[in-house]
C-alpha cells in the first residue's frame, strides 16, 4: 500500500511584497507526482534550489502545496489546518536534521523525551520509552549526558532516538550526515538502514552519492521536477543486537514538538531562487 501519494504538486513562493507580479514568483515544485510504498528506503537528491526541500516539507506536513493533492497513509492532508497537520506529524513522522537540533542544557534522555512531553505521556512512561530508544541506538549509558558531552555522531544518534520515541511510520532525514565525518556517517546510515529493515519507511535528502547508495530507490530533482526515479540495490546493514521499534506501534498523541531545520519560508536569493 502506498504510504505517500502525491499528485501534480505545485509549490510557488512569492518574493517581496508586490502583488500580481509573476516575475516575483518562484516555482519550487512544478507538477510533481510520486508514490512511496510503506517500508521503502528512498534517497532524494538534487542541487540547491532543485525543489527537494520543498517536497520534503510537504511530505513532512510542515508546509502545504500551492496546488495538487497529497495523501499520507490514505488520508488527504494537503488542505488540513495547522493543528491537524501537527497531530499527523506527531502520530506518523519522525524527523532527523543535519544540525541535530538538541536542547543544549538538557540530557540525552530529556531530549529524547521531548516529543512525549508534547504528546502528554506520563513521566514514568516517557522516561522508560526514552531510555529504550537510547538503548536502540547504543547510547543507554550516555542518557544523563548533555549534547556538549557527546560527539557529533552520538548527538545524531540521540536525534534518531528522539525521532523514534513516538513510534512513527516514517522517518524523514534532512542531510543527516552533513555535519559528520565519513566514519560516523557510515555508523548513522547503518542505523537508519537497520530501522528500515525493521519496517519503518525512511526518506532522506542528501547531496552525497555514497549516502544515497544506502537507499533502495533514488529520486533526483532538477528545477522543481523529478528527472530520475530509479531502483537500486541499496547497502545492507548488519542486524542490530536489540529489538527495533515496529512501524505503526504508537499511543494516541496530542500536541506537537517544535520542528526546526526544515524550511517553510521562501528561500534567499543566494540559494538559487528555489528552496
Amino acid at each position: 500500500m502506498a504510504l505517500i501519494e502525491a499528485r501534480e504538486l505545485v509549490k510557488t513562493y512569492r518574493m517581496g511584497s508586490g502583488e500580481g507580479d509573476a516575475a516575483n514568483e518562484v516555482h519550487a515544485l512544478c507538477g510533481v507526482s510520486l508514490s512511496i510504498e510503506a517500508g521503502e528506503f528512498v534517497a532524494i537528491m538534487g542541487a540547491s534550489g532543485s525543489g527537494k526541500s520543498s517536497l520534503m516539507n510537504i511530505i513532512g506536513c510542515l508546509d502545504q502545496p500551492t496546488s495538487g493533492s497529497y495523501r499520507l497513509a490514505d488520508e488527504r492532508v494537503d488542505q488540513l489546518s495547522g493543528d491537524a497537520l501537527a497531530a499527523i506529524r506527531n502520530r506518523r513522522i519522525g524527523f532527523v536534521f543535519q544540525q541535530f537540533n538538541l536542547l543544549a542544557r538538557t540530557s540525552a534522555r530529556e531530549n529524547v523525551e521531548l516529543p512525549l512531553v508534547y504528546a502528554g505521556v506520563a513521566p514514568k512512561d516517557r522516561h522508560a520509552r526514552a531510555l529504550a530508544c537510547l538503548e536502540q541506538v547504543g547510547l543507554a549509558e550516555r542518557a544523563a549526558h548533555t549534547p556538549a558531552e557527546l560527539s557529533g555522531g552520538q548527538q545524531q544518534r540521540v536525534a534518531i532516538a528522539r525521532a523514534l520515541v513516538n513510534r512513527p511510520q516514517m522517518i524523514l532525514a534532512d542531510e543527516p550526515t552533513g555535519a559528520l565525518d565519513s566514519a560516523t556517517s557510515e555508523e548513522v546510515m547503518r542505523l537508519l538502514a537497520e530501522l528500515n529493515a525493521g519496517g519503518i519507511t525512511v526518506i532522506l535528502v542528501t547531496h552525497e552519492t555514497d549516502i544515497a547508495a544506502w537507499a533502495r530507490r533514488r529520486i533526483v530533482f532538477r528545477d522543481g521536477q523529478v528527472v530520475e526515479d530509479a531502483r537500486q540495490a541499496g547497502r545492507v546493514a548488519h542486524p542490530h543486537p536489540g529489538p527495533l521499534p515496529q512501524a505503526g506501534e504508537r499511543a494516541e498523541h496530542v500536541g506537537d514538538p517544535p520542528m526546526l531545520g526544515m524550511r517553510t519560508a521562501p528561500p534567499s536569493a543566494g540559494e538559487g531562487g528555489k528552496p
